[in-house]
C-alpha cells in the first residue's frame, strides 16, 4: 500500500518553452522549482506520477544535521534554516517541527561512534550532547525497565511531514510562477551541438536551455541514454504507519527500531539500518565502484533479487523518444512492503512501546533509497552537455536535506554563487581518480 500523500492538481497546457525544466517532483526537486521561479525564472516541473509519490513520501521525515557526514553538513544547515523559511514563505505547514532527535543504544561500539562524532558537530556548530546510560533511559522510556548503554540528544534537529512536503512547496513553486505536469514522463533531452535545446516528454516538447535532472531513483537510468555515467544502487526498505498514540516523543532512534510522531498523532516505524540490496543489471554494471560501500555496511544489508531485475529504473533497458518508455510503463516506483520485516518491526516495537504496537497498523509499504558509492549526493553540472545538471542519489538524505540540495541545484543551474561549496558533489568526483571515501553514516 502506498504510503499517505497530499494530492495537487495539474497545469494543464504543456509549455512551448520554459528557461528551465525540472525532471521528477519529489522534495528535491520541487524545492529546486521553487528556488528557481523565486528567483524569477520561467520553471515546468515535470513527474511521470504524481508529485512526491516516491521516496519523498516513503521516509522517516527527519531533518536533521546529528550523524551526517562532514561533507553534507553545510547543506543540512541551510536545509535546517530553509524548513523554516519555507514554511513562512509559502504560507502552508510542511509539517516541520524543531522537536530534537533522541538516539539510545545499548551497542557500546554505536555510542562509541556518536562520541566521536561531536568532533564533526563541534566544527559546524550543531547543537548536540551525549546522553548518560540514566538520562537516555529517561528520553526513551521503554517498556520493561530496560535500562540503554547510553545515548545522544540533537536539540535543534527535527521532522517534517513526508505526505505534505513536496506537494505543498511544488504548490509554492506555481505560485511564483511554475508550472506542474503530473502524469508526463520526461522521455529524453534533445541536443544541439553539445548543448541542451529541448525536453521530449509524452505530451509534446518544452524548448529550454537548461534542464534538471531530480529523477531520484531513475536518474542514472535518465542520462544513460545520453552516455552520461551516473553510479547509483537502490536498496529496498520497508516502512509502517501506527493509529495514533501516546506521546513519546517526536523523533527515536534505537537499535531496535526508528520512530516518528505524525502531527496526527499516528507514528511512522522502520528498522533502524536494515533494507535490502536487490541484484540488478545496473547493480552489477556498477559493481566495482560500490564494494567499499557494500564491504563497510554489509551486515545492515541482506541481498535478494526480484523483479527490479527485469523491470524498473536498473533494468539498462533503451527505448525511443517517439514510443512509450520505462517512465511509462511504471508511474510510480512502489514495491511491496516486506511482510518479515513487517512482524519484525511490529515485534520489536511492542518489546519498547507495547501502547505504540497496541494502536495497530495503519499501512505499510516499500520504497527505493538510491545511492552512491560514497552515500554523498551529487548535486552538478552534466559536463559533457551543456545546460544539464543532476540533483541525485541522496543516499537516504534526501529528505532533510532537500531544499538545501533543491537550493544549491538552482543556484547552480542559475549561474548565481553558490550557497554551500559544491565541490564535494560534483558528478565527475567518480571519473577524475578522486579517491572515494564512504560516508560514516
Amino acid at each position: 500500500m502506498s504510503p499517505l500523500i497530499h494530492h495537487i492538481s495539474s497545469d494543464e497546457t504543456l509549455p512551448k518553452s520554459a528557461d528551465v525544466v525540472v525532471i521528477g517532483g519529489g522534495i528535491v526537486g520541487a524545492s529546486a522549482a521553487y528556488s528557481l521561479a523565486r528567483r524569477g525564472l520561467s520553471v515546468a516541473l515535470i513527474e511521470k506520477g504524481y508529485v512526491g509519490c516516491e521516496q519523498s513520501s516513503r521516509n522517516w521525515g527527519w531533518c536533521r544535521r546529528q550523524n551526517r557526514d562532514a561533507r553534507e553538513l553545510p547543506l543540512a544547515n541551510l536545509a535546517l534554516r530553509l524548513w523554516e523559511e519555507l514554511t513562512e514563505e509559502i504560507g502552508h505547514d510542511l509539517g516541520f517541527r524543531r522537536c530534537g532527535l533522541v538516539y539510545a543504544t545499548d551497542d557500546p561500539k554505536q555510542l562509541a561512534e556518536w562520541d566521536k562524532w561531536r568532533a564533526v558537530a563541534r566544527r559546524f556548530d550543531v547543537n548536540t550532547r551525549m546522553l548518560t546510560a540514566d538520562e537516555a533511559t529517561a528520553a526513551v522510556p521503554a517498556a520493561g525497565g530496560r535500562k540503554w548503554l547510553g545515548g545522544v540528544h540533537a536539540a535543534d534537529d527535527g521532522k517534517a511531514e513526508p505526505w505534505l512536503a513536496a506537494p505543498r512547496i511544488a504548490e509554492g513553486a506555481r505560485k511564483r510562477g511554475a508550472t506542474i505536469h503530473q502524469n508526463c514522463a520526461a522521455r529524453g533531452l534533445d541536443i544541439t551541438n553539445g548543448q541542451v535545446s529541448g525536453v521530449v516528454t509524452e505530451k509534446g516538447f518544452i524548448r529550454t536551455s537548461a534542464v534538471l535532472c531530480a529523477a531520484g531513483a531513475w536518474a542514472s537510468a535518465f542520462l544513460r541514454m545520453h552516455a552520461v555515467s551516473l553510479p547509483q544502487a537502490s536498496v529496498r526498505q520497508t516502512t509502517l504507519r501506527t493509529g495514533p498514540a501516546p506521546d513519546f516523543g517526536g523523533a527515536i532512534f534505537t537499535s531496535d527500531g526508528a520512530l516518528t510522531r505524525r502531527i496526527d498523532g499516528s507514528y511512522t516505524i522502520a528498522a533502524s539500518g536494515r533494507a535490502t540490496l536487490e541484484i540488478t543489471p545496473q547493480g552489477i554494471r556498477y559493481a566495482r565502484p560500490f564494494l567499499p560501500m557494500f564491504i563497510k555496511r554489509l551486515k545492515a544489508v541482506e541481498i535478494g533479487i526480484s523483479r527490479s531485475f527485469f523491470a524498473g529504473p536498473e533494468t539498462l533497458g533503451r527505448w525511443h523518444l517517439d514510443r512509450p518508455t520505462p517512465f511509462e510503463r511504471i508511474r510510480v516506483l512502489d514495491p511491496a512492503p516486506d511482510k518479515r520485516m513487517v512482524a519484525t518491526i511490529m515485534t520489536q516495537i511492542k518489546a519498547l512501546f507495547p501502547a505504540i504496537a497496541d494502536a495497530g497498523i495503519v499501512s505499510s509499504w516499500g520504497g527505493y533509497i538510491d545511492f552512491t558509492p560514497d552515500a554523498v549526493p551529487v548535486i552538478s553540472a552534466v559536463d559533457s552537455i551543456g545546460g544539464a545538471f543532476v540533483a541525485a542519489g541522496c543516499s537516504g538524505h534526501g529528505f532533510g536535506a532537500g531544499p538545501g540540495i533543491g537550493h544549491l541545484a538552482a543556484d547552480l543551474v542559475a549561474g548565481d554563487a553558490a550557497s554551500v561549496d559544491p565541490t564535494p558533489f560534483r558528478l565527475s568526483r567518480f571519473t577524475d581518480r578522486s579517491r572515494i571515501e564512504v560516508g560514516a553514516f
